[in-house]
């Protein structure tokens, strides 16, 4: 059996509609099902119902255990990765209010426990000083003054000890002059007054050397449960645990490239004292 793309649609009740009529035209009962595919009778019902969104590991056997065709699989297993990612438009969130992002930022970091943070570009608001989100924030039209008070209140995180931080950032991203040469040596000490907390580890990057990887975008990894992917237009959140296991593993690349502990300070405080050489030259 052959379907077009288009008519598997890309939501949720569409995978579920889709599985659920595989399994009744291959006439087995939801109880069957579960018992090939090692899975709950009511983990198969929520999954038919559109409450529980599969992995694409859970559809590969559903698939598998129905005796898919290979083009069918193609297709509904697209649809599963489809199912696992969300796409958050900037333009949208700005409507909303710049302070509505950091209220959701704030409720996942309330959530989860361990936190990885890749900063290509620039410094993410947890590490940020008032002068530098103020900068980050001046392009976007909306209360600057509200969405500032979120950024530092979020900060408050880094120093609840049961959760564990762990941010690697590129030269660019410590060094990008969002801000005057002094505020900017200021930002990079504060990087290197919070790689002193206990539950955080902060590594830098040097652009010296041989790097054999490229970094492409910002992503932070949420415990092992979630991943958002940052991009000019938006964010992608993914929530497959496959796509989830490559952030995570290109990240302990990068890990190997980074500076750590009294490396990455003694690297910090030299880029801050040019920042501070600029400053005073100006």
């Amino acid at each position: 059996m052959t379907l077009d793309p288009q008519e598997l649609g890309q939501s949720h009740s569409d995978l579920a509609a889709i599985l659920q009529g595989l399994r009744k035209r291959a006439g087995l009962s939801g109880v069957q099902l579960a018992r090939r595919v090692s899975m709950s009778q009511s983990k198969i019902s929520k999954i038919e119902t559109g409450r529980v969104t599969p992995s694409l590991v859970d559809v590969e056997l559903i698939l598998r255990a129905l005796d898919a065709p290979p083009d069918l699989v193609a297709h509904v297993t697209a649809l599963a990765r489809i199912a696992n990612t969300e796409w958050q438009d900037a333009r949208a969130l700005q409507r909303k209010g710049l302070d509505r992002k950091q209220v959701e930022l704030a409720a996942l970091e309330r959530s989860a426990s361990r936190f990885r943070y890749f900063l290509p570009t620039m410094i993410t608001g947890l590490l940020a000083t008032p002068e530098y989100i103020r900068a980050s924030l001046a392009p976007f039209p909306g209360d600057h003054a509200k969405a500032i008070a979120k950024k530092l209140e979020r900060q408050d995180v880094l120093y609840e000890s049961a959760k564990r931080f762990s941010f690697i950032l590129t030269e660019q991203a410590c060094r990008w002059p969002l801000v005057p040469g002094q505020a900017m040596a200021m930002q990079i000490d504060r990087l290197a007054s919070v790689s002193r907390l206990p539950n955080v580890r902060l590594g830098v990057i040097p652009m010296a050397g041989h790097m054999p990887w490229a970094p492409l975008n910002v992503f932070t990894v949420y415990d092992e449960s979630l991943v958002t992917v940052e991009v000019s237009t938006g964010a992608l959140v993914f929530r497959e645990p496959r796509d989830i296991q490559e952030y995570l593993d290109e990240f302990r690349v990068f890990e190997g490239f980074s500076l750590w502990d009294e490396d990455a300070r003694v690297k910090l405080g030299e880029w801050a004292d040019h920042c501070r050489g600029i400053s005073q030259d100006i």
